[in-house]
């Protein structure tokens, strides 16, 4: 498994087992968990480990330094106004035009009631 690891490590940069990354570097997601962002700064390493949720593939995960990192950029109204807008989008049916009341699954590309007209529905 170690040799898998090795091969397959980018070795431009510095590779830690799973959990055992320096303190002073954290993950995209850890990095957003305390209000932080990359800001355009360079992956410095990287975490690897053989996942045995997806098949047993190598998974990867960069890391930044949390030092040069800086605070995420806060909501304007504007992109909360479309953020608002793309949501009721995607809980209008194309079909009846009407809003669902719920976001309109992609497998149905339309409400269940005109995905299914002939069920009865409860009252």
């Amino acid at each position: 498994m170690l040799r898998q690891l090795s091969e397959s490590a980018n070795p431009l940069l510095s590779t830690y087992p799973f959990r055992l990354a320096p303190d002073g570097l954290a993950t995209r997601r850890q990095l957003r968990a305390t209000g932080l962002r990359p800001g355009g700064q360079d992956i410095c390493a990287q975490v690897m480990w053989l996942s045995r949720r997806y098949g047993r593939r190598i998974r990867v995960a960069y890391l930044y330094r949390i030092d040069r990192a800086l605070p995420v950029r806060p909501m304007t109204p504007a992109k909360w106004a479309a953020l608002a807008a793309a949501n009721a989008a995607r809980r209008i049916c194309p079909n009846c035009r009407t809003d669902a009341g719920y976001v309109i699954p992609t497998s149905l590309d339309e409400c269940v009631s005109c995905a299914y007209p002939e069920e009865p529905r409860a009252a």
